[in-house]
């Protein structure tokens, strides 16, 4: 296709006059030129092909082991005023950003190529799409922009002689951690990346436009960019409610997203859009309407298995990049959570090195990844190329806690759900580097990737409630409550649904619930205690209230929110109270009472703490 669009000629001339390439290559997207990607990767030795009669169309690639998850201390928010990048995203000065990134890029790319990766965020049409251009010196980098978005022709189509397009320079470098740089200009649609392989240091479509560009871009334009899975549940009548859900990474978001119904839920059926990214827009009927801007999943290898998520399981059988996960002598793949074959003789880890399952060491690397196309996943909903998107019937903001979050709770106003969302907090995963299992704070499951102030981005949010007529309900769930053994309570997987059942019942003005000075909870009858196998103990466990454990947690809010100043809105402290006056004002031993509309019941449960 011939490059018609001279501000994008213009710019890649000057980022080539930077870096210094050997050649430049632009794609187009076609499947001969993936093919001679793939080949192009393994002569260079950034992927190992598997075995294609296993694996058909996947191939492996290892990373550097400094270079193995988001490393969020060298990300930046580079805006003119540091209040603009809030007390919650590391802010650098433009100016001393680019000075800092031109000497680093300066004829980085010699003996390089330099691929030109044009994309399409959002379905092809859709006035809600988006493009991006990456330019990078990575093959792996570039097939990976081949399955997670819709690139190449189709995206300069798309853009026509505009001139607004994100601008994404990346290069592996040296993989120098000391001078790791990923740094957003929001102001101009720009974003530098260097010396990191990492997927989400890289994939410049993905954090970096999808959410902390798009969310900037969605203050100015209006809308919502989430770090969101979008799911379609299906009833036996046919009738199809669709849940977006705010998860921190590796908390359980794909596994929803594609979530196969116990046998005992016959005629019920999900269907998945998306499960990572919602881009959120008021639709002209005062609903919230959503779309899947990505082509693809970027999951978590470990814990992915038959039992937790087959359809992914099935999805990624073909056609996939596998990313620091273990392999035996036949080449196929292997990482935690699978069975493990009875001859591990010859198998190797995510670093090639010779494995022995007695050691007490990971084959696959705990963030080990796998790319895979979404037209691939048994459950596709054909409405991800809806160019309108999907109406949201509710949103879900889960944590990974073991104590204190119920099971789910839905809020009493869209205003409450916006401060549920605003106290997120959850222990941590091998997703991002550092500690794992330590309780942070992760507002909306964003606190990494908002491109801007969080308290405007909680303002945007109530002002986005403003404009709905019909807005979703707002629940919060947690699966991950144990017991005094610290085994988990919940089974998971596929009887998560029972909660989305509950959930879609409140949504329609149906299921039992009980007010509470958190928010509405369901009684165990209404989640189908008699068929879940969970004593009283574990249901009082799962739902009960511990009313000084949560006034100490109002409490501790306000360290957070004083974070923000006069930035933040007044609506969250006023719910801060609001819930505080609700906890002391609750008797220990009170019964939650039954909502107006909804059936009274009779629980014996020990409600106060």
């Amino acid at each position: 296709m011939e490059i018609t669009n001279a501000a994008v000629r213009t710019w890649v001339e000057n980022m080539a006059r930077l870096t210094h390439p050997d050649q430049i290559v632009w794609l187009n997207g076609s499947d001969e030129e993936y093919r001679q990607l793939l080949a192009e990767g393994v002569r260079s030795h950034a992927l190992i092909e598997l075995n294609q009669h296993k694996h058909p169309g996947c191939y492996l690639h290892r990373s550097h082991p400094s270079d193995v998850a988001r490393t969020e201390q060298c990300t930046f928010i580079c805006t003119p005023s540091k209040d603009d990048a809030g007390p919650t995203n590391n802010w650098m000065a433009p100016e001393k950003a680019y000075a800092t990134l031109r000497k680093l890029f300066n004829g980085i790319m010699r003996g390089r190529t330099m691929y030109v990766v044009p994309y399409l965020m959002g379905p092809k049409g859709s006035p809600f799409s988006k493009v991006g251009i990456e330019l990078t010196d990575s093959v792996y980098v570039a097939l990976n922009m081949r399955i997670m978005t819709r690139m190449g022709d189709v995206a300069l189509e798309h853009l026509g002689g505009s001139t607004q397009f994100i601008k994404g320079l990346h290069s592996v470098g040296t993989l120098d951690p000391q001078n790791r740089y990923i740094c957003h200009f929001p102001q101009d649609l720009t974003i530098y990346s260097i010396n990191s392989g990492y997927g989400g240091n890289a994939l410049l479509s993905k954090k970096c436009f999808a959410l902390r560009i798009a969310s900037w871009l969605g203050r100015q334009e209006g809308w919502l960019a989430e770090h969101m899975l979008i799911m379609g549940v299906e009833d036996p009548k046919g009738k199809i409610t669709y849940i977006a859900a705010a998860f921190p990474s590796a908390c359980g978001k794909t596994n929803l997203a594609m979530l196969q119904p116990p046998a005992e839920f016959q005629g019920y059926r999900i269907w998945c859009v998306g499960d990572d990214i919602a881009w959120l827009r008021p639709g002209p009927d005062g609903r919230l309407y959503a779309i899947n801007p990505e082509a693809g999943f970027f999951g978590v290898a470990p814990g992915t298995s038959w039992k937790t998520n087959p359809n992914m399981m099935r999805t990624i059988a073909k056609n996939t990049l596998f990313t620091n996960v273990g392999m035996a002598p036949d080449k196929t793949v292997w990482w935690e959570g699978l069975d493990l074959l009875a001859d591990t003789g010859g198998f190797v880890d995510w670093q090639g090195k010779l494995w022995d399952p007695t050691s007490g060491q990971k084959a696959a690397h705990p963030n080990s990844r796998f790319t895979t196309p979404i037209k691939q996943c048994p459950v596709y909903s054909p409405t991800w190329e809806d160019s309108q998107g999907v109406p949201i019937s509710a949103i879900l903001f889960g944590c990974r806690r073991s104590k204190l979050v119920p099971l789910v709770y839905e809020a009493f106003s869209w205003a409450h759900g916006v401060y549920l969302g605003a106290t997120l907090n959850s222990e941590t995963t091998a997703a991002a580097a550092g500690a794992t299992g330590v309780v942070r704070r992760d507002p909306m499951a964003m606190l990494p990737f908002c491109g801007y102030n969080m308290a405007d981005y909680f303002a945007h949010w109530l002002e986005v409630g403003k404009q709905l007529t019909n807005p979703p309900k707002t629940f919060r769930v947690n699966w991950f409550r144990v017991n005094d053994q610290g085994q988990f309570i919940w089974p998971g997987f596929g009887e998560n649904l029972r909660i989305i059942r509950w959930i879609i019942d409140r949504c329609q003005d149906r299921g039992e619930a009980l007010k509470t000075p958190i928010g509405y909870l369901p009684t165990p009858e209404a989640l189908g205690s008699e068929e879940s196998g969970i004593s009283s103990e574990g249901w009082e466990t799962l739902l009960g209230i511990d009313r000084g454990g949560w006034l100490d947690a109002a409490r501790r809010q306000t360290e957070f929110f004083e974070k923000f100043g006069v930035r933040l809105p007044a609506a969250l402290w006023e719910e801060r109270q609001a819930l505080i006056d609700r906890l002391k004002s609750w008797p220990l031993a009170a019964r939650p009472s039954a909502e107006a509309g909804a059936p009274a019941v009779a629980v014996e449960q020990r409600w106060g703490g």
